[in-house]
C-alpha cells in the first residue's frame, strides 16, 4: 500500500473515530440505538467497531446533533404509502460544498459542463436534496441547461445546440427510459456528453437490475456507457460510477458490506451483502448508515449496488420500540 494511503486511511480512521464518540452523545436517537444493542462508546477504538444505524430511523426519528438547528429539511419520496425520510440539515453552505466538491473531484470543474436535468418526479415535490443538488450543479455551469420536466424535444435540441466542451445529462432512471424509448440513437456523436442515471424507478416501471438498465438506455440513446449517481436523502455525500457499474466515494466518504443475516458481521470482499456507509459530511445527523441497498466490494475499494433487501421497510429495526 502506497504511503500516502496509508496517510489517508490513517486520517479518516482519526476522523471517524472523532465523530462517532461526539454523535454517541450528542445525536440522541443514535445514542438511544446505542445503548439498546449494548454498545459503551467508550470502549469502541477502532472504526470495524463502529455500528451503523439503520436507515430506517430517518423515517420514525429526529437523527439531529443537540447542539444545532435545521437550517433546512431533505425528504424522499416516500411513495407506495410508506413514510418519508426527513434529514434535517443544519448547514446549507457545507452541503453545498460538498456536492460540488464531490462532483468535481470525479469529473472536473462544472463550469465546463452545460447541466440537463430530467428529474420529474422530484420536481413535481418539495424538499429533494436531489433537486437542490443539481441546481447548484446548473448555477455553477459557464453554459445554458436546466430542468426539463416533459419537453423531450426541447432537451434534446438544447443539447445538440450546446456549445459546452462538456454536458451533462443527469435523469432519474424511468424517466431516461421513457426519453430513450423515443427514437433510436437520439444522442449519439455529441462530444464531450456524459448521461448519468441518479437510479429510482419508485413505481413508475417496473424494478430491474443497474446493468439491465444501463443496456437499455445504451441501446436506446445510441451510446457506449451510462454513468451513476449513488446518493439518497440521509447522505450529503454521493458516489460515482463512471460507466463500469463501480462506484467510487470521495476522501471522505467510505462503504463497506455487512452480512445479510448478521448485521454486525462484516462481508468479505466479493460476497453480496447489505450496504453500510460512513459519510463524515454527516456531521450534524449520523455519519454511520446502515442502508437497505445490496452490494458488494471489489479488491481494490470500490462497490457494485446490486439492488434492495426484499420487504425492507416491513424489516425496519425494531430496537427503539
Amino acid at each position: 500500500m502506497p504511503a500516502t494511503s496509508a496517510i489517508a486511511i490513517h486520517q479518516f480512521n482519526g476522523k471517524a473515530l472523532d465523530l462517532f464518540h461526539d454523535q454517541s452523545t450528542n445525536v440522541p436517537v443514535y445514542a438511544s440505538f446505542l445503548s439498546h444493542i449494548g454498545v459503551i462508546p467508550s470502549q469502541v477504538r477502532e472504526v470495524d467497531d463502529i455500528p451503523f444505524l439503520p436507515i430506517r430511523f430517518f423515517k420514525t426519528h429526529k437523527v439531529l446533533h443537540s447542539n444545532v438547528r435545521p437550517e433546512i429539511v431533505f425528504t424522499s419520496s416516500g411513495t407506495g404509502g410508506d413514510a418519508q425520510s426527513r434529514h434535517l440539515v443544519a448547514d446549507l453552505a457545507h452541503y453545498e460544498d460538498v456536492c460540488l466538491s464531490d462532483y468535481e473531484m470525479m469529473y472536473g470543474a462544472l463550469k465546463d459542463f452545460g447541466v440537463f436535468a430530467l428529474l420529474p418526479s422530484y420536481l413535481e415535490r418539495g424538499g429533494s436534496s436531489l433537486i437542490y443538488m443539481v441546481d447548484r450543479f446548473i448555477r455553477r455551469s459557464g453554459f445554458k441547461g436546466g430542468f426539463y420536466l416533459d419537453d423531450h424535444d426541447k432537451l434534446l435540441s438544447d443539447i445538440r445546440v450546446s456549445e459546452a466542451p462538456k454536458k451533462l445529462l443527469i435523469g432519474v432512471s424511468f424517466a431516461l427510459l421513457d426519453l430513450a424509448e423515443k427514437k433510436d440513437s437520439l444522442l449519439k456523436d455529441i462530444p464531450g456528453l456524459v448521461v448519468m442515471e441518479t437510479g429510482g424507478m419508485k413505481g413508475r416501471r417496473k424494478e430491474i437490475t443497474r446493468t439491465e438498465l444501463h443496456d437499455l438506455l445504451k441501446e436506446g440513446f445510441g451510446i457506449s456507457e451510462i454513468h451513476s449517481e449513488y446518493g439518497m436523502t440521509e447522505l450529503l455525500s454521493q458516489a460515482y460510477s463512471r460507466g463500469d457499474g463501480y462506484f467510487n466515494c470521495p476522501p471522505w466518504m467510505r462503504v463497506s458490506i455487512r452480512e445479510i443475516d448478521d448485521p454486525f458481521s462484516k462481508a468479505r470482499i466479493g460476497k453480496t451483502g447489505g450496504i453500510n456507509v460512513i459519510d463524515l459530511a454527516n456531521k450534524d445527523s449520523c455519519a454511520f448508515i446502515a442502508t437497505d441497498d445490496l452490494g458488494r466490494m471489489t479488491q481494490d475499494g470500490r462497490f457494485e449496488v446490486l439492488g434492495r433487501f426484499d420487504f425492507s421497510d416491513s424489516r425496519g429495526c425494531n430496537l427503539m420500540i
